[in-house]
């Protein structure tokens, strides 16, 4: 998502799968999937909890919903496809950027079914020759494209239209739509790491009340919304502005777009840039909670080198943080007329994480008032990841988030969850343990789309860019991404936060940039500091 500033990523909510850029095990190797539809069956309902013997719920089957979300539109005239690629993309200025709306098919089985809106913002070549459209994601999966056009490091890429949209189910872009902003603060409020049977059993039935929601705010629009269904109205955008092969540059879930796009269309890849990889395996060893430990690691090195008060030890450090952690878990602290529970502090600790050091001495001085009775700061921090407004409100991150990713995820049920969630604090002590159990694909109302593992089969080389202290995305992502895509061409930075293009490393910068405009491809396994 965003990069150099803490990213407003749907995480640490209880009903949430965890931190954002966490894309599911792509599960078994198969052909490549067409988008046809899913479906949500008769009514049922969840019963018991976990600690039952026997207890398994694996998306609920409900009645039928005829949510009709915005952007609903109805589909061109022609057969098939033709009437889509027949439009003509209509810019209009829209402050110092163009904007724009296109329609594309809900199901691209049944293109003549059901349009929904697709919503584009685009910063205009200024220099020649032109080189064509850069189309760029920020990732999430949720976040805006638009928004990622108005701040993306475009210096050095000025023979290129900048093209950023949001993809579907989310902001400006036929939004997925779920229950409403008090429900989804009582939400946040639940204990994302549940302790007794009282916690887990008041988190299963908030996350299904949650899933429930969506699915009957958003009816079938959640059966459409995989990242193949993005990746095929990419396809779509890269030929209605003329373009013969794709130029594309992606952070962490944009990574997935971009990975399963070399996949999908191998032919009409140009020149990809894919920068904080997630895991496109299926191999489940490195966990994204491993990430947020050795960030936190680091930090709390650095903070005892600095002299931060909170230790003069990486291990001291580490302790006041948890236990602090621990203190909250029986007494949140009062903020105004809200709460900073555990489960809240960690999300806003992590959201400093993502910055890498420019964040740490912000990090230090938060961390010290909320230990001493203030979190007023660090509540704040966790609202920018849950995407929680100061007014209240929730933005279209918090639940297109949870759709998109139990739409590409694969999962077992409750008990394997929770079966998860204990493997995962052996790896991950720390944040393995408050990122809690992934309850949500399980409870969620929608099968998932069929799984398959990219490996761009034919496709020209793609670039894939990994941090060696990224939190949310570990650096192995990138290792593996970079090896399992035939193409793949692996470009280090050796560096914290999250994501690597755009400022951090001139080096970095360098590469990316002379991959993009001249076609020059960085030796495999190229470090930048």
């Amino acid at each position: 998502m965003r990069v150099r500033i803490p990213p407003r990523w749907a995480v640490g909510a209880a009903a949430l799968l965890a931190l954002a850029g966490c894309v599911p095990d792509a599960g078994p190797s198969q052909p490549a999937p067409s988008p046809a539809a899913t479906s949500a069956a008769p009514a049922g309902e969840v019963i018991g909890v976990s600690q039952t013997p026997g207890f398994q719920v694996d998306r609920p089957r409900l009645p039928a919903s005829n949510a009709t979300p915005d952007g609903f539109t109805d589909a061109p005239e022609g057969e098939g496809l033709s009437g889509y690629l027949k439009q003509t993309i209509q810019w209009r200025p829209c402050s110092d950027y163009d904007c724009a709306t296109i329609v594309a098919p809900l199901d691209y089985a049944e293109p003549g079914e059901q349009a929904i809106t697709l919503s584009l913002a685009r910063k205009r070549a200024t220099q020649t020759p032109k080189l064509g459209t850069l189309f760029v994601n920020p990732g999430g999966p949720g976040a805006s494209g638009r928004n990622l056009v108005t701040y993306f490091a475009s210096k050095g890429l000025e023979q290129y239209d900048i093209v950023g949209w949001d993809p579907r189910g989310t902001n400006a872009s036929t939004p997925v739509q779920c229950f409403g902003e008090r429900d989804t603060d009582a939400l946040n409020q639940l204990d994302s790491s549940p302790d007794d049977a009282a916690e887990t059993e008041a988190l299963i039935v908030g996350t299904y009340e949650f899933a429930k929601s969506c699915w009957e705010n958003s009816g079938r629009l959640l059966e459409h919304i995989s990242t193949v269904d993005t990746v095929r109205d990419l396809d779509l955008m890269r030929a209605l502005v003329g373009d013969q092969k794709l130029t594309y540059l992606g952070y962490s879930y944009g990574t997935q777009i971009g990975s399963f796009y070399a996949d999908l269309f191998p032919q009409r890849v140009g020149r990809l840039v894919l920068d904080a990889a997630v895991d496109i395996t299926d191999d489940d060893s490195v966990i994204q909670a491993m990430g947020f430990d050795l960030a936190l690691g680091n930090f709390a090195a650095w903070c005892a080198r600095q002299g931060c008060e909170l230790g003069s030890t990486k291990d001291e450090v580490l302790k006041a943080v948890t236990d602090f952690l621990e203190r909250l878990d029986g007494a949140p602290l009062a903020v105004e007329d809200r709460k900073l529970t555990q489960s809240l502090a960690a999300t806003g600790i992590a959201a400093y994480l993502y910055g890498g050091v420019p964040a740490w001495q912000v990090l230090a001085r938060d961390l010290r008032a909320a230990i001493g009775g203030d979190g007023t700061r660090l509540l704040r921090s966790s609202d920018s990841l849950n995407d929680r407004d100061q007014d209240g409100s929730y933005g279209s991150l918090f639940y297109s988030f949870p759709a998109i990713g139990c739409a590409d995820s694969k999962d077992l049920g409750v008990v394997e969850a929770e079966q998860r969630w204990a493997e995962d604090q052996k790896k991950a002590p720390i944040y393995g343990r408050y990122f809690g159990p992934s309850y949500t694909c399980a409870l969620w109302p929608v099968r998932s789309a069929p799984q398959f593992k990219p490996t761009g089969s034919g496709a020209a080389p793609i670039l894939v860019v990994g941090a060696t202290g990224d939190p949310a995305t570990p650096y192995q992502n990138a290792v593996t991404m970079a090896k399992q895509l035939e193409s793949g061409v692996l470009l280090t930075y050796e560096g914290e936060g999250h994501g690597s293009f755009g400022g951090k490393s001139s080096c970095v910068d360098r590469a990316v940039i002379a991959y993009l405009t001249a076609g020059t491809v960085p030796a495999d396994g190229t470090r930048c500091q």
